[in-house]
Parts: structure tokens; C-alpha cells; sequence
């Protein structure tokens, strides 16, 4: 699944208020409502980030995002935040095996 950039409206060097967006039929389709968590390995980090999806916005209709600070460095130590207006960066997210997920820039 193909998920894009997300952003809360200011950019923060710590990488608070960053997040990745899904589709609702990616959501629906790779995702569980029983999880708490989910477990994303992203590209080039050693430690694995737990992204907290056990609330209304992220199974609501309009808020789909991952939303973690990690996700946010990840973002800003690849150069892809902050990004040009209306441009944010492209990032595939696989399944491994459950809650377990791996993500990488597209190029």
C-alpha cells in the first residue's frame, strides 16, 4: 500500500505532528480494529516504532494517519520533511506478519 506524507499544520524539528495516511480501503483491508498497535519498521532505523491506532480518528472516516514523532525524524533525518507545498513524499508500507509492518520511501 502506497500511504503519503501527513502532516498537523507546523513543522516541528522533533518530528511531533508527522504521520503517514492511508487510504480507508488500505486501512480496511491491512488493518484491525482489535489491535492497540501497530508495529512499523521503517527504512534504515535500528528500532521498530509503535504507533498507537486504538482511536475513533484513526478508524473514522476523514483521520486515516499513523501518527508518531518517530515517524516525523524519520521523515526530516531523509530530507523529505518539511516538503514543497501540496507535495508531500510517497512512502510503501508492507505487511509482515500481523500487527508487524515495514515502510520505505518510493522513489
Amino acid at each position: 500500500m502506497i500511504a503519503t506524507a501527513w502532516n498537523k499544520g507546523a513543522h516541528h524539528r522533533s518530528g511531533a505532528g508527522y504521520g503517514l495516511k492511508l487510504a480507508v480501503a488500505d486501512r480496511d483491508r491491512f488493518f484491525r480494529k482489535k489491535w492497540k498497535n501497530v508495529i512499523l519498521q521503517l527504512e534504515g532505523v535500528a528500532d521498530p516504532v509503535f504507533v498507537n491506532i486504538d482511536k475513533k480518528s484513526f478508524w473514522g472516516s476523514r483521520c486515516r494517519e499513523l501518527i508518531d514523532d518517530q515517524i516525523g525524524r524519520w521523515l526530516i533525518d531523509n530530507k523529505k520533511a518539511p516538503w514543497p507545498h501540496r507535495s508531500p513524499p510517497k512512502v510503501r508500507i508492507e505487511p509482515i506478519m500481523g500487527n508487524l509492518f515495514s515502510a520505505r520511501f518510493e522513489s
